[in-house]
C-alpha cells in the first residue's frame, strides 16, 4: 500500500519493440509504477511577435487508464478522474473514449496498457489544457502517444503522434487554442514516456520545417509516491490547480492583448472522428 489506495506496479515488458527495449523510459528502464505525483514547473515562451513569457509551479497525475486511484471519500474531492472530462465525453470510461478515438484512427491496441497523465478534478472543477496517453500494445510495444488538447472556450481535440525512440513526433496544427496565433504550421512534440522526471516540450513551427518556432511550452516535473501525505502537501501549495491554469492563461492572455496583439478570429471547429 502507498498510502490509502493501493499503488500498482506492472511488471516489465519484454516484447519485441517493448519501450524498455526502445529506451523511451530512459530513467526507470521499466514501466512507471503507478498512480504518481509529479511536481511540475510548467512554462510558455513566445517569441513573435512580442516577447512573453511565464512560469507556474503544480502538480498533476500519471494514472493508469485502467486502475484509476480510488482515494477514501473524505479524500475523493482532492482527486477525481471522471469520462466527462475526456475525450466526447459520453464513453462510460476513460478507456472506452481512448478506444473509440483510435478505432476512428485504425489503430487497435489490443489491451494494451495506457498510461495518462493529467490534472485531476479538484473541488470540482478541472481543466487539462493537455492531457497525455502513453498508448501500449498487448506485448508491452509502444503503439503511439494521443495528445488531447483543450481550449478556454469549451473545445477539444486529439493529436495522434508516431513518437521516434525518443519520444519525438509532429503533427499539422488543426485546432484554436490562442487567440494570438492562427491555425497553421505545426507542432513538433517531445514526449517521452514519464520516468523519475518529467521532460516534456511542444514547439509551434510555422513557415516550414523548424524555419520559426515562435511558441515553446515545456513541463518539468519530478515524481513523487502518491501517498496521502504527499497529495495532502500538494494540495496545501496548490489548493485549486486547475483553477490557477485557467486565470494564468486568461490574465497572461489579457497582458498580450493590453500590448497591442490582434486577436485572430476563432474558426469553426467541427466534430473530431471519434469524439462524440
Amino acid at each position: 500500500m502507498a498510502g490509502p489506495w493501493k499503488t500498482a506496479r506492472r511488471p516489465p515488458r519484454q516484447g519485441p519493440g517493448s519501450d524498455h527495449e526502445s529506451g523511451s523510459d530512459h530513467e526507470s528502464g521499466s514501466d512507471p509504477v503507478t498512480p504518481a505525483l509529479y511536481r511540475c514547473v510548467i512554462a510558455h515562451a513566445r517569441t513573435s511577435p512580442v516577447r512573453h513569457a511565464f512560469r507556474f509551479r503544480t502538480y498533476m497525475w500519471l494514472t493508469d487508464v485502467d486502475e484509476p486511484p480510488r482515494l477514501p471519500r473524505l479524500l475523493r474531492p482532492l482527486a477525481r478522474f471522471e469520462p466527462r472530462d475526456h475525450f466526447g465525453g459520453t464513453a462510460p470510461t476513460v478507456r472506452a473514449g481512448l478506444e473509440r478515438y483510435l478505432a476512428a484512427q485504425g489503430v487497435d491496441l489490443e489491451g494494451g496498457r495506457v498510461l495518462m497523465l493529467a490534472h485531476a478534478r479538484v473541488f470540482g472543477h478541472v481543466f487539462n489544457p493537455l492531457t497525455l496517453y502513453w498508448c501500449h500494445g498487448a506485448a508491452g510495444q509502444s503503439v503511439c502517444v494521443v495528445a488531447e488538447v483543450h481550449n478556454t472556450y469549451g473545445e477539444r481535440h486529439c493529436y495522434l503522434l508516431r513518437t521516434d525512440a525518443d519520444g519525438v513526433g509532429r503533427t499539422d496544427k488543426e485546432f484554436y487554442v490562442s487567440p494570438f496565433f492562427p491555425v497553421d504550421g505545426g507542432y513538433r512534440m517531445r514526449l517521452p514516456r514519464p520516468g523519475a522526471r518529467l521532460r516534456l516540450t511542444v514547439q509551434l513551427e510555422r513557415g516550414g520545417h523548424r524555419a520559426h518556432v515562435p511558441f515553446t511550452a515545456s513541463v518539468h516535473g519530478e515524481r513523487r509516491p502518491a501517498t496521502v501525505r504527499e497529495l495532502l502537501r500538494a494540495t496545501a501549495r496548490h489548493p485549486w490547480p486547475t483553477l490557477a491554469v485557467t486565470a494564468g492563461i486568461r490574465a497572461h492572455g489579457i497582458r498580450l492583448w493590453l500590448r497591442g496583439l490582434p486577436v485572430r478570429p476563432r474558426p469553426h471547429h467541427p466534430p473530431q472522428k471519434g469524439l462524440h
